[in-house]
Parts: C-alpha cells; structure tokens; sequence
C-alpha cells in the first residue's frame, strides 16, 4: 500500500435540512449572532436550498466544467441558462473566470461588488491578482490587494512583494521568509527573486542558497531560472536535477556557481548511489573549497538519510560548517536523536532559524535534549511551552511532565438556537449545496469561510450542525479550532460502532487504535477515495482488499464492495490485523505498513541493531507523509482510549520500545 492522499476523491452528499428555529429559553444567555447570519431570515414555508431541478444543477456542472477549460463561449451560454440558480454568485463566477484576462476593471468590480463579502468574491479576487501580477498592473493590483482577505497564495504574496520593490521598497527580509519552496514558486516569485538579484537585494550566496533548495526539491523550473541569475548554465543546472550522471561528467568546472550545480547534482547521485557520490565528491576535493566540501557532504548526507543508512552520522559530521536547508538542519537532528547523540541533537536544534525551531517536535526534542545534559529546568519550561497542544508532540511533553493523557469538562450542550443560526447563514447553504452536488472542495471553502470569524460557542454549534448532517470531517475540523470551550465527542467521534466494535472485538483489536487510524485515513468520509485508488471509511486498496477477502473467506469479493460500509471495516479492520501480528503487536509498526506497506516497514525496522525508543524511531520515518500519519493515529488512539476507558493514558506506553526485526514476512 502506497501514501496516499486520504481525503481526495468522493464524497458524503449531505442532507440539508435546517434545524428548526426556537427562542432560546430564559435561563440560556443570548448568545451573539453569528456574522452574516440576519443576512438570510427566516423564511417559513420557503423551499430549502437544495431543491432545485435536476436539469439545473447539471448545467451547473456543465459550466463549472466549462469555466475550468477556459471555454468562455460555453460558459456565457450556460451561465445564461441559469438566471436565478440557488448558487448565484458562482454562476456569476464561471461565467466570468475564462475571459478574465480580456474583461474590463470595472466589470470585474462590479461582480465583486455584487457578491462582496462571500468566499466566491474572494476567490475572484485572488485570481485577478495573479493576472494583474502577471501584467504588472500595480495600480490595480495595490487597490484590490487592500480589498482582499489575508492570502495564503504563495504566487499573490510574492506579487505583493515584487509590487512593493517596483516601488523601490527594501523587501529582501520578508522575501527570505517566503522563498522556502521552489516548487510552489510560479512566475510570481521568479519575477520577485529576479528584481531582488537585480537590485542587489538578494547576495549571490543567496542565489545559490536558492540553486541548492531547488535541487533538493527536485524544482527543475526554478533551477534553470535560478542558474541564468548567477551567469551559469541553465541546461547544466536542469541536468543536474534530472540526469545527475551526465553533469556530473560533464565536470566540476571553474565558477562558483558551476561548483554549486556540480554539488547538486552530487546530491541528486547519492539518492540512487551513495558510494559513486562519496568517490567522486573524494575525488573532486581538492578543488573545492572548505565551505563547498561541506556542502557536498551535507548532501551526500542528507541521501544517507533518507533511507537511514548507518554511515549518515559520520557524513554529518564531515558536513560540519556548511550552510544547511531546513530540511537537512531537521534530518540532522533525527540522525543524532538515532544514534543517541544528545549534545549533537541539542546543538542541532538550537542553529535552527526560530520559525522551525519554535515547532512543537522541535521544541519537545529540544526539551529531551537539555533533559539529557542536566538542565532539567530548561527543558521543563520548552515541555511547558507545548504541553497545552492536545497532539503528538504535546502529549509526550505531557508526560515529561508528570501528567497523563485526559480528557477534559466538555462544555455546555449547544442549544437547538444556536445550531439554527449556524443553519442560517447563507455561506453555510451555499456549502450544503455544493455537498449535494458532491463538490467537496468548494463546500469546503464555503464552509470554511462562514466559520472563519466564529466564536467559541458558534464553533460548537456549526460542528453540531456538521454532525446533524453527516459532514463528520466538517465537525472535526471545526471543532478542532475551540481553545476553552471543548467538546472531545466531536474531535474524536465514534460512529459506526455497531459495526467496528464486534469486528475489533473479534480479531483481538483494540478499538481506539482503529478509530485512530480511521480518523486519519478518512476523517469518517465513509465513500472517500484516495488519488490511488483507496477507498471508503478505512481507504483501503483493490489490491489489498482482494487478498485479504481471499485470506478470510470473502469468496465472492469484487472491488465495488469497498464502498460498502460494513465491507470495508471488515476487510480494514482485519488488514490492521494482519499487520500488526506481523510486526510483533507494535501498533507503530502496524501503522506504519497500513500507510507505506508493509515492505517498508520491515526495512525500516530491519535498520535497527539495538532496541530503539518509539517515539524516535516515528521521528526518523523516512518518509513524511509515514511520519505525519503514525503520528497523528497514536496520538488519536491516546485520546480515544481516554474517552472510552474514562482514565488517563500514556502516549509513551502505546508507542513502547522498537526492536530489531526476527522474522515475518508474506503481506503485500
């Protein structure tokens, strides 16, 4: 079984019924009502929102379709066909979207105006910043920006930016913040890297900072960009990302930028032959200087890590003076916390820049660190820092604390008042619609943005109507955002247990590590699919389904029975099992092959030549989605066994002691 991206694919189609208004009684306080929510009253005997022709909502579809092909025509002539659509200001949106590049400011204004406030005209908002980014229309760009909801779009900001430096602004501190991930960088942010370099903003150890990062992360675009700004090769650079061979022998040659691109690309060989990058980089020493001998070092090491090779530890030590990506800083410290070098871990950790050092692992290991060199008031306060964070991270500082896992005083029931007016609000209509139309991805951002300004108790209360409405990922993730008000039966909801419970029960299982890993996999979508093809409540592969229904019985399985709800927790339930009888009984390792396969666990575990502690060996997964994932189902796992069994739990006992593999083998 391959990672998989859990939550992609099909969805729940939502019932949409709104709970029926009541006055709140006398002893309940009036609450506040929820922003937008007078907006849409009540209206008694009014239609619900989702009952609308059938032959409406496929052309709906036909021209959400069409506004993703760009076909402006056939968006105009379906958009025409839908004057008074219950998803308005999205037929206003597709009709728009594929000529947005031709359709005049005011025009363009005029939709935002009509549907100002709603996450439609943000969304128009955002894309017309790119294409006035793109024409370099910084008048209008500077307007619409001031308009716009705080943005998360990588290309907008360095638009912002490059706007900013167009006016002869000093923008360089702020760019080094956001220039972290070539891949995302897109024309926006080489045009803002561009000016920088041009404008002597960005040092030439910065570009090359920048070459490095892009060919760790395999960005073959951006080096190319990157090479041409520092006087190299652009072929030479993207060979060095794609075919590492023919630049390596292509020779090391005489620039400082030509030293880089051959450092790349010495960095790309070691992830397929660690020996041929330690000879040629053995070879080639002499010619580089001390700085650039580290480099390469660092990135032969940062290839040993990755699949945990034991000559890792020494090559971070060759590697030592080098200017390290934040990646390499993170795979250095797990290189150290394996072989148990506290000092180095500490020392590590402590040359992170503060945004990566101040996340909640880092700050948990940092914590261990100092606890290992005598300085026990030190790390009681970092463990303080995160011991708040009901995850991972913060549950072991927890228990570094003295304390346990519980479950805290739910809070007050929400009254039937309040779910109402979460019922009301017409971005929340507008995402049932969508839910209905099975579009999760856009009844998601609807749902997103009616609750973004929520209180605590409106949180509640949305979830609640999630819950009313089967949305149980909705409920979770709202839910999720309450720091005083807390309701752990949303956050870790049980459903389905008339089913999972007697086939746990049955295979020996224990029940809150199966609602853990569901809660990971699926976050209760029961009909999701994954991009590779899992499916259901448990995400569980065609090819994984069909041989464990041979090994159980299930004779007459065909790969359509994975939508079936019962079907699934069968064949995921018992998968989970086999897993986990392979491994020894340890639910890391058993997590760690329902994700990655079990192959990849057994070499992971087969690395090992002495015990190792559990929550090391997570953090040293290899890959991150593995390492996200075990994470985060033992930490579900923790919190459920605390709602169930209504006692406190160890995260530390459930995660155990690793130890090196004898023997089992046989699953796919």
């Amino acid at each position: 079984m391959l990672p998989k991206n859990f939550l992609a694919g099909a969805v729940l189609a939502a019932a949409s019924a709104s709970v029926l208004a009541e006055a709140p009684p006398a002893t309940v306080p009036t609450v506040p009502p929820v922003p937008g929510a007078t907006s849409v009253p009540a209206a008694p005997g009014a239609a619900p929102v989702n009952e609308v022709s059938r032959a409406e909502d496929d052309t709906f579809l036909l021209l959400r379709e069409a506004a993703r092909q760009n076909d402006s025509a056939r968006a105009n002539a379906l958009a025409s066909r839908l004057p008074n659509y219950v998803l308005a200001s999205y037929v206003d949106y597709y009709r728009l979207k594929p000529r947005l590049r031709e359709a005049s400011a005011d025009e363009i204004r005029a939709v935002l105006l009509r549907h100002q406030g709603t996450a439609v005209a943000d969304r128009l908002r955002t894309d017309w910043l790119l294409e006035l980014g793109r024409a370099r229309d910084w008048n209008n760009f500077d307007r619409e920006l001031a308009q716009a909801a705080r943005s998360d779009d990588v290309q907008v900001r360095c638009y912002a930016l490059l706007a900013r430096a167009a006016h002869g602004e000093r923008v360089v501190d702020e760019a080094r913040t956001l220039l972290v991930n070539p891949p995302a960088y897109g024309e926006g942010c080489a045009a803002l890297m561009a000016q920088l370099a041009q404008t002597g903003q960005l040092s030439q150890d910065e570009l090359l900072a920048q070459l490095r990062l892009a060919g760790e992360m395999t960005a073959t675009g951006p080096s190319r960009r990157i090479a041409q700004l520092v006087g190299a090769s652009d072929t030479r650079a993207a060979q060095a990302v794609d075919v590492p061979a023919v630049a390596m022998a292509r020779g090391i040659g005489t620039t400082r930028a030509e030293h880089e691109i051959y450092l790349v690309a010495l960095g790309r060989m070691a992830r397929t032959s660690l020996k041929l990058a330690t000879v040629a980089l053995d070879k080639n020493s002499s010619k580089l200087s001390s700085e650039e001998r580290a480099i390469g070092w660092a990135n032969v090491a940062l290839a040993a890590s990755l699949v945990l090779a034991p000559e890792a530890y020494e090559y971070w030590q060759r590697a030592e003076g080098a200017p390290l990506t934040n990646f390499q800083r993170e795979w250095k410290a797990r290189i150290a916390l394996r072989r148990g070098d506290w000092k180095q871990v500490a020392a590590t950790i402590d040359a992170m820049p503060s945004p990566l050092r101040d996340e909640s692992g880092w700050v948990y290991w940092l914590g261990r660190a100092y606890a290992q060199q005598g300085r026990r008031e030190d790390a009681d306060a970092l463990y303080r820092r995160i011991a708040t964070q009901n995850n991972f991270y913060g549950q072991l500082a927890m228990e570094e604390l003295g304390e346990l896992v519980t479950i805290p005083p739910s809070a007050a029931p929400v009254t039937p008042f309040e779910v109402n007016q979460v019922a009301q609000l017409p971005a929340v209509r507008q995402a049932m619609k969508f839910y209905e139309l099975r579009l999760r991805p856009e009844g998601n951002r609807e749902w997103n943005w009616a609750t973004r300004s929520m209180n605590e108790r409106q949180l509640l209360a949305a979830a609640e109507y999630a819950r009313r409405n089967d949305l149980l990922d909705r409920m979770v993730e709202t839910s999720l955002r309450t720091r005083t008000e807390l309701d752990y039966n949303q956050r870790f909801p049980a459903p389905h247990n008339e089913i999972l419970q007697p086939t746990a029960k049955n295979l020996s299982l224990d029940t809150a590590w199966v609602y853990g890993l569901i809660r990971q996999e699926s976050r209760f979508i029961s009909d999701a699919r994954s991009g590779v093809g899992a499916s259901g409540l448990m995400q569980v592969m065609p090819a994984t389904g069909k041989w464990v229904a041979a090994k159980i019985g299930l004779t007459d399985f065909v790969h359509g029975m994975l939508s079936d709800l019962r079907t699934n927790i069968t064949l995921g339930a018992n998968y989970m099992n086999m897993v986990l009888e392979n491994n020894g009984g340890s639910q890391v390792l058993a997590t760690a092959a329902y994700n990655a396969g079990p192959a990849r666990s057994r070499t992971w575990r087969g690395l090992l030549d002495a015990p190792m502690e559990g929550a090391v060996f997570v953090e040293s997964i290899p890959f991150s989605e593995t390492r996200t994932y075990v994470r985060n189902v033992m930490s579900n796992a923790t919190n459920y066994a605390a709602l169930f069994e209504k006692r406190p739990q160890s995260l530390k006992a459930r995660l155990g002691t690793i130890t090196p593999r004898s023997g089992g083998a046989g699953l796919p």
